[in-house]
């Protein structure tokens, strides 16, 4: 065999060995031997470079970074799916659809049967795959579920993506256009594998798979997205030819002929109580997957039916998503530390005999504070119940008593700092003596290190100053290294007085180095809002950040207001009388807007940003060039908020998934249009926006009868100029 033909050879063999490893689940050689084959195949190829294909599984180990995302409108709609909790919602789905598909003949097409096909809902992210006469062309996100990111980089390197379909039978050959949808996912023993690295490296650690997978699909780089061995597995259809198939059943066995992976665990069912016998006996089974699942998605299987049931205005009527309850189970709390936030605050945080729980194996599990603690009579060595709602921090339900030892210990709340040792208040409810309904214990020396080192990630953050390279390990190495003062805000700003002993901190290369430091640069003309957010004041959150910032033009006209200026709608909720002596005020003030302050937050406040800390901060600050001016809202017309339109002085609750916005990004239009939006649903809510998998917040909005709009209707009411794009 000459070498030209030992390329061919190792191509077929590798194509098939990805194929027997995705498709089929019957790996034909090990990860080390492929890997040996593939870099034989490599170096003939460079020998070689006029027999270059570009479906090569060579292909498929990275290549140069992309200079950014394009946006690609999809053929098909993407659209979301319907959820239901419990069994009842999966027979009131189903009822609907017999009702939807009833004809003359009480069943759709004169007496022909529902069929039903139950598949596991794979937890990763939404990817549509476009093959043009079996060549892969296109790799798009859901994004808005009309138009999504092109990845195409990123899906060349996942092995689980054929780059060529392979025809089925010689009669039946590729289609001419074929859009497979499908799941990127990462699986749990690599999830594992890169965060031991990252340890390893001292690097940040990934949270959790499904956010590992979503931003490394949005990494430009396919040699990282390459390392990191995401996987795929299609389970739904776009665009394709008339003919293909005719039921969902039919539409995986024939792209599974193709070499496309689908999901192994698929069940026909003819009736709905065939449908839930599926449901339960897959929740037994889906923990020794090596991939995460939330649930079982149910779909009508013949797509004659699927076209005749339609589509809501969000959502296709002949499918829905079975989601299982939270993730609970057992373990013993082996010990309580004390955790000292950037705020002084003092958290109970549970260390566990290492318990696996949704897909994971945890070890921790936060307690919340020292009255729950006490409320739930939570003791070290007790045995408690651990739950894991989706991917949300694991926390502690609740402790099984017939399993207490008789050598149990009280947890202790710390009375002075375990940091610093300074002293604590202790925050029960106004009037409240019982320890039992304490809600925050804090450490009030400003100078504490653990604070100061809490307060100096947070401001670095993405949604403060938004410094890229400066996170928790970055900062910790820049600390621990002796020779660089990192103790304060403003000594960011001077790391670049620093640069040759930057160099010096290991893995801190000059490309690494110079990026950080073009990245803290950069973030000295965030504003006024962005700094105040990230300074980690007591009651001045995002929110309140910017309504400051919109009212007060820059740090200067903030400094130089009254305290009552911080709270105007608190002092114009006061009678007369108390605001004369209070604020020697002979009426309400004007203009009437809304900070978030109130009548006790405001003035703790305004004392913070008159006491020396805050001033020595502002003045270094200044002194270091960095933008103290409320630049995002100084053109007048953005400073004031309008004063009609359908969220204009209206609060607003977000909650669930929305498939057009990022929950950031929508609440800075709303804010813009006039409306308060706040976290929780009370009485003085007016209006509740529920995208998919809303829960307890819905719940509470429709028992106390507060409007509720769905993602439809909050298009239909935004401006032309803020809709996102095909929406």
């Amino acid at each position: 065999m000459n070498e030209t033909e030992r390329i061919a050879a190792l191509r077929d063999l590798l194509a098939r060995a990805n194929r027997a490893y995705y498709v089929d689940a019957r790996p034909i050689m090990s990860d080390a031997e492929f890997d040996s084959l593939l870099a034989e195949l490599a170096a003939l190829e460079a020998k070689h470079p006029a027999l270059d294909d570009p479906a090569s599984p060579t292909k498929r180990v990275g290549g140069e970074p992309i200079a950014g995302f394009r946006q690609r409108t999809h053929a098909v709609p993407m659209l979301s799916i319907d959820n239901t909790y419990d069994e009842a919602g999966v027979r009131e789905w189903a009822s609907r659809v017999m009702r939807g598909l009833a004809g003359e003949g009480g069943l759709f097409g004169g007496g022909e049967p529902v069929r039903f096909v139950c598949d596991p809902k794979v937890d990763g992210v939404a990817l549509s795959l476009r093959y043009e006469r079996g060549d892969l062309v296109y790799a798009v996100t859901r994004g808005d579920g009309t138009t999504g990111d092109d990845v195409t980089h990123a899906a060349r390197v996942i092995r689980a993506i054929p780059l060529r379909l392979a025809e089925d039978t010689p009669q039946r050959s590729v289609p001419p256009i074929l859009e497979v949808r499908g799941e990127v996912f990462m699986t749990t023993r690599e999830f594992e594998r890169i965060n031991r690295e990252l340890e390893a490296a001292d690097e940040d650690t990934l949270a959790n798979p499904r956010n590992a997978t979503a931003g490394t699909l949005k990494n430009l780089d396919p040699n990282l997205i390459a390392r990191r061995r995401l996987s795929f597995v299609a389970h739904g259809r776009g665009e394709m030819p008339e003919g293909f198939a005719a039921t969902h059943t039919e539409f995986l066995a024939r792209i599974r002929a193709l070499g496309i992976p689908t999901e192994r665990d698929t069940v026909a069912c003819a009736t709905v109580d065939e449908v839930l016998g599926a449901i339960r006996a897959f929740e037994s089974q889906r923990h020794g997957l090596d991939h995460a699942t939330d649930g079982m998605v149910v779909r009508v299987d013949s797509f004659a039916q699927q076209a005749r049931l339609g589509r809501t205005s969000k959502s296709p009527r002949w499918i829905v998503a079975y989601k299982y309850p939270p993730d609970r189970t057992m373990t013993v709390l082996e010990d309580v530390l004390h955790q000292v936030g950037k705020t002084g605050k003092i958290t109970p945080r549970a260390v566990m005999r290492p318990v696996p729980l949704a897909g994971t194996v945890v070890r921790h599990a936060t307690l919340h504070n020292y009255g729950q603690v006490r409320q739930k009579d939570i003791r070290i060595g007790d045995t408690v119940e651990i739950e894991k709602a989706g991917e949300i921090i694991p926390y502690v339900v609740g402790v099984v008593l017939g399993k207490r030892p008789k050598d149990a210990r009280k947890v202790v709340a710390p009375e002075s700092c375990p940091e610093c040792g300074g002293p604590v208040e202790v925050e029960p409810p106004e009037g409240v003596d019982d320890p039992a309904l304490e809600t925050a214990r804090r450490c009030v020396n400003p100078e504490c290190p653990a604070q100061v080192f809490e307060k100096l990630v947070w401001f670095c953050g993405r949604r403060q100053m938004d410094i890229e390279g400066l996170g928790e390990k970055t900062i910790a190495q820049v600390r621990e290294s002796g020779g660089i003062p990192l103790n304060a805000f403003a000594d960011i700003f001077r790391l670049k007085e620093h640069r040759a002993a930057l160099l010096e901190i290991d893995r801190m290369g000059e490309k690494k180095v110079d990026n950080l430091l073009a990245g803290i640069e950069a973030a000295k003309g965030r504003g006024l809002a962005r700094i105040l957010a990230g300074m980690g004041i007591r009651h001045v959150g995002d929110s309140t950040a910017k309504a400051l910032a919109k009212n007060f033009r820059s740090l200067d006209e903030l400094l130089a207001a009254p305290v009552w200026r911080l709270m105007p709608m608190a002092v114009n909720r006061m009678s007369e009388k108390k605001r004369r002596e209070r604020f020697g005020l002979e009426g309400p003030v004007s203009p009437e807007y809304e900070t978030g302050l109130g009548e006790d937050t405001g003035p703790v406040v305004h004392a913070y940003l008159h006491s020396k800390a805050a001033r020595r901060t502002f003045d270094d600050l200044r002194a270091c060039g960095v933008d103290l001016s409320s630049k995002d809202y100084l053109d007048p017309a953005a400073k004031a908020a309008p004063a009609s339109g359908p969220f204009a002085g209206k609060t607003v609750v977000l909650t669930g998934t929305l498939a057009s916005f990022e929950r950031e990004v929508l609440k800075e239009v709303l804010e813009r249009m006039g409306a308060k939006v706040s976290g929780s649903v009370s009485g003085r809510t007016h209006l509740v926006i529920a995208g998919e998998s809303a829960g307890s917040k819905l719940d509470k909005a429709r028992e106390l009868g507060v409007e509720v709009w769905d993602e439809a209707r909050l298009l239909r009411e935004l401006p032309e100029n803020v809709r996102p794009k095909g929406a």
